[in-house]
């Protein structure tokens, strides 16, 4: 039987080759780019995942509440917390690691003592017990080794970038930022990039030095403590002992009041506030609107199919009142009707999948990720795969098959079954659906394009123009030959000015303290302290509103502060506070300048109350202002004097206009899947509306003919076919407007800095999709319109 129906579904698809080519093609993109975004979710969903009981395994991370509202949170935790939460949680947890990132210049030396191998690598220090909460493949040697400070462990990638293949390494040296010497006591397995600790040097916890060992008020997001429960104890149960390890360690009349949570590694991925060491972060609301992106593609691609089938079934009237005749029964013909829905779904299917193939790369690029379509790798993916035919299949075939099914015999052989017969209400209800959801994308889109737009011609209040960020080893011997270096700088062509700093004036990396001002109590706010040299301002442009620069110096002896820090203490005249001490970290000095007010992170957030001192051990790049007509000759330069003066460590730069521009790498590829997959659904939507009107010609053919016979002009009969399919598209907009405005608001709800809403989206999605249902209206319309009447009358 079901041979017999698949041949009467094929016959019956390659008679109306027009229509099948429309449903195969819609349902072809729309399975591609459902497949696409199902892999890059599970890609997503999988990070963290595959530890043993890793429903116990947790990151404490600290917050801070100040009186003005503020709250500040890191995924970072006090250096001493770890011994102590060892110590006060032991009826509760089993095991307790800290880990801690850092980065260095790591050298190989050969058989003969020779340098063979010299790079600046990320390296994590970790305690033995970290290895019993995570547990990783072992190809040689064991955790308990790193109870030896002496001793490192490295990845597999590492051992043969260092040795030339893995199974050498045990016993092996390697050098960490020229001051120690490391054995290598282990080697496991290169960690999977979907995890968010990208392990690859490993070095003891106990050779860790850093003068915030024993103190609570330093915070930095390099530092995190990991916990596993015991198997008996459940999270609840560490809220009280929380509040005893709270009132124990801190001092209670603090400006901020210091807080620790408990977060779940599954949440680690997606949680925008506090961050992780692999810097990947995807909020699931992200994935949950992918998600919806893909049920709407699948919806629209079958909306598509349901409105030609049930629009054909007049002409397939009679073939059903001859079956029923000859004693076929409903739930027969609703099989046979959804046998030619299924074989156009595998179809679909099987091109879709070609597609993703072709697709895949880009996907790959645009996400920065190793996303796989194997099947045999990931089985899930097939399963998709079969519940989306599935899926389809009963969403686009059923209604059709009912409505095909149920017709009279007696009518249907008669030719007496109507033109509207399968809901033509219906058939408008979903075409005002699916363009609803068009027009909501393409506000979206819309919408994102302007965001972006306004971020980047908002005035950052400094210029990150052509300034490259170049790393400086800054231990205390290379630390003396930076004056050298800065003078040499200044005399290529091409450099314009030199500073030295910890960080950009903009950057991912801040660092905040508590302070007081003018020897009053510690302010109820932290100030966000930057490092950097009497050329900064220049360098950056930065504006001064009061006082004077920093003047020459290797030690914090003056302030400049921005206007935020002054509004923040209700100073309202910047002149008075020139003179004024500041108090942080037992050091005091007074303020010599205010700073014009810059955007100090991205867009998102609001601009911190910044601090900025000179002190050279904390200077980390020289920040190089560049001739943008010299650049390319002008850094072979810059790398030729640095390596000069540096020949011990390893070169690297960047440009501050890349790193800026990275904050709203998420929102680039929001903008991107918009664009794309409103281009996806516009083109389904207008495939189908195509069929639609092709259909609705040919019923009308006698009557337009008719009607031409009777004196009616081309244009005329062109408005008449047009009417109908622009009031829908028009009904379709006024259905999205408020579906949109919800969606772009709360989305631009997100920024800190963003644009108004204004009516000129919403106009333009109107234009467009009535300009599009317009033209492609028109073309089918026109043909039918132009048709000889001789043919169209002939027969009757």
């Amino acid at each position: 039987m079901f041979k017999l129906n698949l041949k009467i579904a094929w016959r019956n698809l390659w008679k109306n080759k027009g229509y099948t080519f429309i449903n195969i093609l819609g349902l072809s993109i729309g399975m591609a780019s459902c497949i696409l975004i199902f892999i890059f979710i599970r890609y997503q969903m999988s990070f963290d995942e595959g530890f043993k009981n890793e429903d116990k395994i947790y990151r404490v991370v600290s917050t801070w509440d100040y009186a003005d509202g503020n709250q500040f949170s890191s995924q970072g935790v006090p250096l001493p917390l770890t011994p102590a939460m060892r110590n006060d949680f032991s009826p509760y947890i089993e095991k307790i690691s800290a880990i801690q990132q850092s980065a260095g210049l790591i050298k190989i030396k050969d058989a003969a003592g020779k340098e063979r191998l010299k790079t600046i690598e990320s390296v994590f220090y970790l305690e033995p017990d970290f290895f019993e909460i995570f547990n990783y493949n072992w190809l040689s040697g064991n955790y308990n080794s790193l109870t030896d400070p002496g001793n490192v462990v490295i990845s597999k990638e590492m051992a043969n970038k260092f040795f030339g293949d893995w199974k050498n390494a045990l016993g092996k040296s390697i050098n960490f930022d020229g001051k120690i010497n490391y054995t290598v006591s282990g080697v496991i397995d290169d960690v999977a990039e979907n995890n968010s600790i990208p392990l690859k040097i490993m070095l003891p916890y106990k050779s860790f030095k850093d003068r915030n060992m024993t103190n609570w008020g330093s915070v930095g997001s390099n530092s995190e403590t990991y916990i596993k429960l015991k198997s008996n104890v459940n999270i609840e149960t560490l809220a009280g002992p929380l509040k005893s390890f709270l009132k124990k360690y801190y001092v209670e009349n603090a400006p901020g009041k210091e807080g620790h949570l408990f977060q779940p590694l599954t949440d680690i991925h997606y949680n925008e506030k506090f961050g992780n060491f692999s810097g990947r972060i995807m909020p699931k609301k992200q994935l949950w609107g992918l998600a919806v992106i893909g049920f709407f593609l699948m919806v629209t691609a079958s909306i598509n199919f349901i409105n030609l089938a049930t629009a054909q079934a007049v002409s397939r009237s009679k073939e059903v009142g001859v079956r029923k005749v000859m004693g076929s029964q409903r739930s027969q013909l609703v099989t046979q009707f959804l046998t030619e829905t299924l074989t156009i779904v595998l179809i679909s299917l099987l091109i879709g999948s070609v597609l993703t193939e072709i697709a895949l790369p880009g996907m790959q690029s645009l996400f920065d990720s190793k996303i796989s379509f194997s099947i045999f790798q990931h089985p899930i993916i097939l399963v998709f795969m079969l519940l989306l035919v599935v899926f389809v299949s009963l969403l686009a075939g059923f209604y059709p098959a009912v409505v095909m099914s149920g017709f009279n015999p007696a009518l249907a052989i008669k030719n007496k079954i109507s033109a509207n017969t399968g809901g033509l209400g219906l058939r408008k209800i979903l075409v005002v659906v699916q363009f609803a959801i068009t027009v909501t994308l393409i506000i979206g889109t819309l919408v994102i394009l302007q965001q972006m737009k306004y971020i980047r011609e908002q005035p950052l209040g400094f210029n990150p123009t052509a300034i490259a960020m170049v790393d400086l080893p800054n231990d205390s011997l290379t630390t003396q030959r930076f004056a050298t270096f800065k003078t040499q700088l200044k005399q290529v062509p091409g450099v314009e000015e030199v500073s030295f700093c910890r960080t950009a004036p903009s950057s991912q990396n801040n660092n905040g303290s508590s302070f007081s001002y003018n020897g009053g109590k510690d302010a109820d706010f932290q100030v966000n302290t930057k490092n950097a040299d009497e050329d900064y301002l220049k360098t950056f442009d930065l504006k001064l509103v009061a006082g004077r620069n920093l003047v020459k110096s290797d030690t914090i002896n003056e302030y400049l502060v921005n206007e935020t820090l002054l509004k923040k203490l209700n100073v309202r005249n910047p002149n008075e506070a020139i003179g004024k001490m500041i108090s942080m970290g037992g050091m005091k000095a007074p303020i010599v300048g205010v700073i014009q007010d810059f955007k100090n992170k991205s867009l998102h957030e609001n601009i911190d109350p910044i601090l900025i001192g000179a002190l050279k051990p904390r200077f980390f790049y020289a920040a190089i202002k560049l001739n943008s007509k010299q650049m390319l000759g002008t850094m072979k330069t810059v790398e030729k004097i640095w390596q000069n003066t540096f020949p011990e460590s390893v070169y690297n730069e960047s440009f501050l206009n890349e790193e800026i521009n990275n904050y709203y790498q998420g929102e680039k590829i929001m903008g991107t899947l918009f664009k794309v997959f409103a281009g996806v659904i516009i083109f389904i939507s207008f495939i189908g509306l195509f069929g639609l009107i092709s259909f609705v010609a040919t019923q009308r053919t006698k009557e337009v003919a008719i009607r031409k016979v009777l004196g009616a002009s081309t244009i005329e009969l062109v408005k008449m076919l047009n009417g109908s399919f622009l009031l829908m598209v028009f009904i379709a907009n006024l259905v999205a407007w408020p579906l949109a405005y919800l969606f772009v608001s709360r989305w631009l709800s997100g920024f800190a800095y963003r644009i108004d809403i204004s009516i000129w989206p919403f106009a333009l999605a109107m234009l467009i999709s009535m300009a599009i249902t317009l033209i492609t209206v028109s073309i089918r319309s026109y043909k039918a319109a132009v048709a000889n009447t001789i043919d169209a009358l002939k027969y009757e």
